[in-house]
């Protein structure tokens, strides 16, 4: 009987065991499967965040068309249009601007391409005097983009590039992008970028930490940036007024009358004839400023009809640099400028802002031939705009970055003419702003 006890109950004791086995499996299969779901919820909220941060950043892209298209906003009005966490949806976009005169800042706003030294038209000099370049480099970017196979002292031509480990040609025509001349001979990253990898103008950590982190970087305290805010390949301006008019060329003789006319509108006949008649001593006017000092008028009577005058039949003028608006480091590229002189230019212009597309006010801070030397490379207007657009959710799951130049001197209307993808240079704004979104907070 006892036997029979002792079989029941080991019985028994199987069937628990089994049970707790059976238990413990479904609990961990339940446990497994509740992890696997909240993984696929988290991927899914993710995806979500992720698509509608692409959206956010393409309705950044029309924000910016909408306040570059409208007929009555000027450069300076631009640098006030908001761009700073702005709410989209359950998004937050910035345009990004590096301010170019203090690392340790970051500003929004849209940047002026022609504010920035053309890669496709300056000359060697004016290449030279780029933060970081070095002589073999501009005269190999010449050398690329120019037409012959003519190799300038330390450039190089196709016979060099075809010799590489992986050959390929020299261009012979213009750059399409500033990021093409890491094809060009003498450039690296480093010379391009200097420190600043992720392209935020701003000393990062991982860019003031010596060798512990890339990029390479010497631990001085001091951003280098290289050359790659300083220049463009796209700046370029019809040869019309604001208004889309023909302009005058005052050195085409056939012109005398229109100019007359101008004039006699502006100051009255008497004055006008003795403008004309000064202008008549010359033939041929190397730039809008060679002419102002030769036609003999005052600075006011200049300003009423500056604006209406070229010396060139060309429809297109590329290169043009902004005076009214470029940093100091590209003022200084500017042919024949001491580094005095770009201060005082810098620290005038500050004092007294320019009239929107006026380039005249030079006269009263450089000596003539100065400021006649620089006049064929200098403008007051800009057509084309970059964007460094940076769009995160809410929630701070996830975000995006692109770069996009906008034209709106273009056939078509105002459109974008270029879009490159920078989301896998980091997240270039305060780390702790992206964790107060995952944090559940909102941005003011």
């Amino acid at each position: 009987m006892s036997v029979n006890v002792r079989l029941k109950n080991n019985r028994k004791a199987t069937v628990l065991i089994v049970t707790i086995w059976v238990t413990l499996l479904l609990a961990g299969l339940v446990i497994i499967m509740g992890r696997s779901l909240r993984v696929d919820a988290l991927f899914a909220a993710g995806s979500l965040s992720t698509v509608k941060c692409e959206a956010a950043a393409e309705g950044a892209v029309d924000y910016c068309l909408s306040r570059i298209s409208s007929e009555q906003e000027s450069s300076v009005e631009y640098e006030q249009t908001p761009f700073e966490a702005m709410r989209v949806g359950d998004c937050y976009f910035w345009a990004i601007k590096p301010d170019l005169s203090d690392e340790d800042n970051l500003t929004c706003g849209l940047i002026d391409e022609a504010g920035k030294v053309n890669l496709n038209t300056a000359s060697y000099d004016m290449l030279t005097k780029l933060p970081g370049m070095t002589s073999e480099l501009a005269y190999s970017i010449i050398d690329w983009r120019d037409g012959d196979q003519e190799v300038s002292p330390g450039g190089a031509e196709s016979e060099y590039y075809l010799l590489l480990d992986e050959p390929y040609s020299a261009k012979d025509d213009d750059f399409e992008t500033v990021e093409e001349v890491l094809l060009v001979k003498g450039a690296d990253r480093e010379i391009l970028f200097g420190e600043d990898t992720n392209r935020n103008g701003m000393l990062d950590e991982n860019e003031n930490d010596g060798t512990a982190s890339q990029p390479p970087d010497d631990a001085d305290g001091k951003l280098d940036p290289g050359f790659y805010n300083y220049v463009t390949v796209c700046s370029s301006q019809p040869n019309e007024s604001a208004e889309g008019g023909e302009l005058i060329n005052v050195n085409d003789q056939s012109n005398n009358m229109k100019i007359f006319n101008l004039l006699k509108q502006s100051e009255g006949e008497e004055r006008a004839y003795e403008i004309l008649a000064g202008i008549q001593t010359q033939q041929r006017f190397d730039n809008i400023i060679d002419f102002y000092y030769t036609s003999g008028m005052t600075l006011e009577e200049f300003e009423k009809i500056g604006t209406n005058l070229t010396t060139s039949d060309d429809d297109i003028i590329k290169g043009l640099i902004n005076v009214n608006s470029a940093p100091y480091e590209v003022l200084l590229c500017l042919p024949g400028l001491e580094e005095s002189e770009v201060d005082d230019l810098v620290e005038y212009r500050a004092e007294n802002p320019p009239e929107e597309g006026g380039i005249i006010w030079v006269t009263q801070v450089l000596e003539e031939d100065k400021a006649v030397e620089i006049g064929s490379f200098i403008t007051g207007r800009s057509f084309q705009y970059s964007a460094d657009i940076v769009a995160a959710s809410s929630d701070g799951r996830a975000f995006t970055r692109y770069f996009v130049i906008i034209d709106t001197a273009s056939d078509r209307g105002t459109q974008v003419i270029y879009r490159q993808a920078l989301k896998h240079l980091g997240w270039p704004l305060d780390e702790q702003m992206l964790q107060a979104l995952k944090n559940g907070k909102q941005l003011d």
